[in-house]
This record gives C-alpha cells, structure tokens and sequence, in this order.
C-alpha cells in the first residue's frame, strides 16, 4: 500500500510491541506527528526533551521493554544528549527519534540543523542517518534489536524531513535482522561453570557483588536460589538495588562509598567474590588494590570487555546472567550450617548498623522522612531519586524488595533524573505508587514536567529532603575543602508548595517530624494529580558511611566526622 514514511515509521513501533511514545513537536517532525494525530499510539507530550528521554528511561527500566523518545531537530535533538548518555551509562535500552533537516540541505548549516549522528557517537550503541524512506523498516527493526540485546543501551535513528514525507509502496514484510558485526551472545563455556562451581564449594567466606546487569537479565530469581542455597551473603551496587530483597537476612545492603560498614568489611575479608552483573566501578571499589585483597573472582557478565577491566579475575563467564546462574545452581548441593562467617557478619550488622543523629537546628532529620517512605509503602512502591545525598540517603534506608522498583542515575549522575523518570514509571504502571526521592536542587533541573504530569493526571508524590544547600558538593567541602561552602547554598528558592499549585498539583510543606506520616499517606490518597512534598531538613546532614576518593573502603568516615 502507499504509505507515507512516518506512517511507516508509526507501522513499525507498533510491529515491536511499542504502544507508548514520550516527545515534543517541532518542525522537523511534523511529519511524524501528523501520523501521530491519527495513530492509537499514546504519546506523552513532555515539556523538555531530556525530560522525553528520562520518561522513556523510566518506562524502560520499570518494565524491561524498549524505551522511545521523539524530538525535532536541532536543539531539540541535543536536548536529549544528557539523557541518552544517562541511559547509555546505565546500559537503558532507549530508540531515540530525532527530526533532521530535508537531505539536500544536510551539511549547508540549515536552520535548526545539528550533526546529533556525531553528536552521540560515543553515547549511543549504534546511530543511523536515514537516507531512503525504503531504508525506514529495516533501520527500526535493527534499532530495537540492538538497543535490547546483549548489554542493552540507547539507538539514534536521525529523520531527514523529505524522508519522512516521501511516499512509497509500502508491503509490511518481516525483517529478521541481520547486522554485519554484532553478533548476539548465546550461551556460555560450561568449563568455566565447573570451575566457578568447584571454587564455590571451597569457599569459607564467599559474598556475592551483585550490579544492575542482574537486574537487566531478570536473574533475581536465580540470584536469590544461589544465595538461599549457599547462605552467601549479598552485597549490591546502587544499580543492583532490589535484584536481591533488601530485607532478607542474608542482604548485606550498597557496598563502596556510601555503601554499609558491614558490606564493605564483608568485601575486606572475604575470600571468593562472586561478581554478577557488576564493573567494578571506582565508587565501589575504592583504592583498587585493597578491594577484597583476599579473594578469589568470579565474574559473570554479558559484555566481555568489563571482565578484567578493573580486577584481575579468577573464572570469568562471558553470557547471559540468568542463564550462567541457573547452570550453576544445578551443580550445587545446598548448604545447610550457618557458618562462622555468616555469626561475624551478624556481629558487625549488630555493631555496625546504619544510623544517624538528631538534628542540631530541631528540623527533619531527611533518613527519617526515607525509613518513613519505606514503611509506609513496605517496599512495594517504585523509588526514584534524584542525585546527591538524596539518592544516597534513598539507596541506603529503602530496603527494596523488587528488581525494576529503585529507578536512578548511576554511572553519569544525572541531577533532574528522578522526576520525569517517575513519570515513565507511572506511565507504566497506574496502579503502582510511585515516588521521586529528590534534593531542592536537582528538583529543579526538570520541574517543568510537573505541566506533564497534571496534564495526563499522573499521581507521582515528589519528596523533596529541602536542606537549601547542593547537599553532596557541599559535605565534600565541608570533610575535604575546609568547609568553603563556594556556591553550593541555595538560599533563594521558590515556594515548592506554591510552585506545585500553580501547575495545578498538590503542594505540602512539612517541617514537623510528627507530620511525615500524616503528609504521606495524605499523598497517596491523592489519584488525579502530582503532590509535592516539600520536607524542610537539617541543613547540614551528612551522608554516612562514606568512604573518601580513592581510598580502601575500610577507611570509613562516620557521624563522629
């Protein structure tokens, strides 16, 4: 049949399953959204294009599917380079549509033209310039098969104009991908199941170090029957969060910078480190050769360029997690002692828990506002966070019981993340109650999606840990830059409860440590629209345990600092 390239383009989303789209019009796209006017596609008109592109990532990480996001050319397509490198760090599988400039004027410096294919060369799995509107089903179908394969992450499919308005004799014919190159991973070297295996019943001390790749290759499962079966203690970065129940005897919590004394101790000591999913990262880590000094590795990845990376590995496994674990659950014989490892681990959970002060100004102490959250909601809730202490804070006093229910940037950082990424979240899941965790400033790096979310009356609870100050910036320089607090408070603000009213949400102030409860469940009652919280904090709370830059993870600072 005669079909325009958008509408192919439209045809195509749908043949992978997409049914939800986050963007924002502009020129360069309107053939796009012409198709879109008539299309039973829902799309989501964000107010910010790095909002489109932390939505989609939400969505994607809160369902497992492939994320899309639209955005003209120009400055709309470099308005979403943060999020796409947020989704790339984190290995999100994103499709990325961007609008371009009619083919003859590529090249000539048109209006709102930007080279976004080199642009997001090294953030992207892979990029395509569309040349020919026959070129459009082959390119989706490839775009989509990347993004979710192996270790997943973004695609940019760039739309010249003419391309999209082009029609042709469209036969819809399915397209088994076939891309010279890139090779699918299957299956795994059985000899080194055997060999992690044999070190695994030798061990006496073993922790397994589980990252977001468990989560990402659905191996919660797996990962709880090995740790049930071995009693192996389970540590876990901030992108694993929730691949292991945080409430389970045998959970350790985060490990590395501002990970638990007794995970870190646990990693010091332990003598097999079974790595899932995981890349040793330096926030983790630490001063590298002081990380798990006695142990043997095991590391088990998709992509075999983190394996030896960072850590010299014993038995490296290059496959599918949740395979590689299931392989080797079938060659284990259960072990029913508690040991003395699992007695000394006890001991420093007893001595050593997580715990903070009472605040010096008589104000919120922000951990409390988190345990209260967590309680109320009983782990069910999905989390979001922004970034800084906030994210902290959420990572250690949330015990999250679910993979896919702690959404956060961790490999870029991104501040303004948590907010649309609770939108894409609640855009997937209505029924769920879904909650940004966020700092005063990084709320305000994407507030604008607050028009967003009363638009398509989306009840997402924003809690802001108010302390006006860029909280994280400023412990650093409070422990290592002599307490020059240079450009980090945040006297000025805006009124957060008037702000949120004047979108058309709700808007709560608390400065009462005996209204967090009441302003939560106030919140939740709430079905129509987005409630901010704005939680007035101790100013100077710091995040504790914390390990300095570059130093062994026992090098530990507490509250007494």
């Amino acid at each position: 049949m005669n079909m325009r390239g958008a509408e192919i383009l439209l045809h195509c989303l749908k043949e992978e399953g997409v049914d939800t789209v986050f963007g924002y019009p502009g020129g360069a796209v309107l053939p796009i959204y012409d198709a879109l006017y008539s299309s039973d596609l829902i799309h989501i008109l964000v107010r910010h294009e790095q909002g489109a592109a932390h939505a989609a990532d939400g969505y994607a990480r809160a369902t497992g599917k492939v994320g899309v996001c639209i955005a003209t050319s120009g400055p709309g397509a470099t308005n979403l380079v943060t999020g796409i490198a947020t989704a790339y760090m984190d290995s999100v599988p994103l499709v990325c549509f961007t609008g371009q400039v009619a083919s003859p004027l590529i090249g000539k410096d048109a209006f709102q033209e930007a080279d976004i294919c080199g642009i997001t060369l090294p953030i992207t799995k892979h990029n395509y310039l569309v040349e020919k509107t026959e070129d459009i089903a082959r390119i989706v179908k490839e775009a989509f098969y990347i993004a979710r394969t192996n270790r997943p992450g973004p695609v940019v499919v760039d739309l010249p104009k003419d391309v999209m308005e082009r029609v042709i004799d469209f036969e819809a014919v399915p397209i088994e991908p076939s891309i010279r190159g890139y090779r699918v991973m299957k299956g795994f070297n059985a000899g080194q199941i055997l060999a992690a295996v044999e070190l695994i019943r030798q061990a006496q001390r073993p922790v397994i170090y589980a990252g977001g790749g468990a989560v990402i290759s659905n191996a919660a499962s797996e990962l709880a029957k090995l740790a049930e079966k071995r009693k192996i203690p389970v540590t876990t970065t901030l992108m694993g969060i929730g691949c292991f129940p945080g409430n389970n005897y045998l959970s350790l919590g985060m490990l590395g910078m501002h990970g638990t004394r007794y995970a870190n101790y646990a990693i010091a000591e332990t003598d097999l480190l079974i790595a899932v999913g995981a890349r040793f990262d330096d926030r983790v880590t630490g001063k590298l050769d002081t990380f798990a000094p006695s142990a043997r590795v095991i590391h088990i990845d998709i992509d075999a360029a983190e394996i030896g990376k960072n850590i010299d590995v014993d038995v490296p496994i290059v496959g599918d997690i949740r395979e590689v674990l299931a392989a080797i659950n079938e060659r284990l014989e259960p072990v029913e002692h508690y040991s003395e490892w699992h007695k000394r681990i006890d001991r420093w959970k007893e001595e050593y828990p997580l715990r903070y002060g009472p605040s010096c100004e008589g104000r919120i102490m922000p951990q409390h506002v988190v345990e209260k959250i967590y309680e109320l909601t009983g782990g069910e809730a999905i989390i979001t966070t922004e970034v800084g202490q906030n994210q902290m804070w959420a990572a250690q006093y949330c015990m999250v019981k679910h993979p896919r229910h702690f959404l956060t940037s961790g490999g870029l950082g991104t501040m303004g993340y948590g907010f649309p990424a609770a939108i894409g979240a609640k855009v997937a899941f209505p029924e769920k109650t879904v909650i940004d965790i966020a700092g005063d400033g990084s709320i305000q790096m994407n507030i604008q999606e607050m028009a967003t979310a009363v638009q398509y009356k989306l009840p997402v609870i924003i809690c802001i840990l108010n302390n006006q100050y860029l909280g994280m910036v400023r412990q650093w320089q409070g422990l290592f830059y002599g307490g020059r607090y240079s450009f980090t408070p945040m006297d000025h603000q805006p009124d957060f409860v008037k702000l949120a009213e004047a979108y058309g949400g709700v808007g709560m102030r608390v400065k009462d440590p005996a209204e967090i409860e009441p302003a939560l469940k106030q919140a939740m009652q709430v079905k129509d629209r987005p409630v901010i919280i704005d939680f007035w904090v101790e100013r100077e709370a710091n995040v504790y345990p914390m390990v300095p830059p570059g130093a062994s993870l026992l090098n530990m600072l507490g509250e007494e600092e």
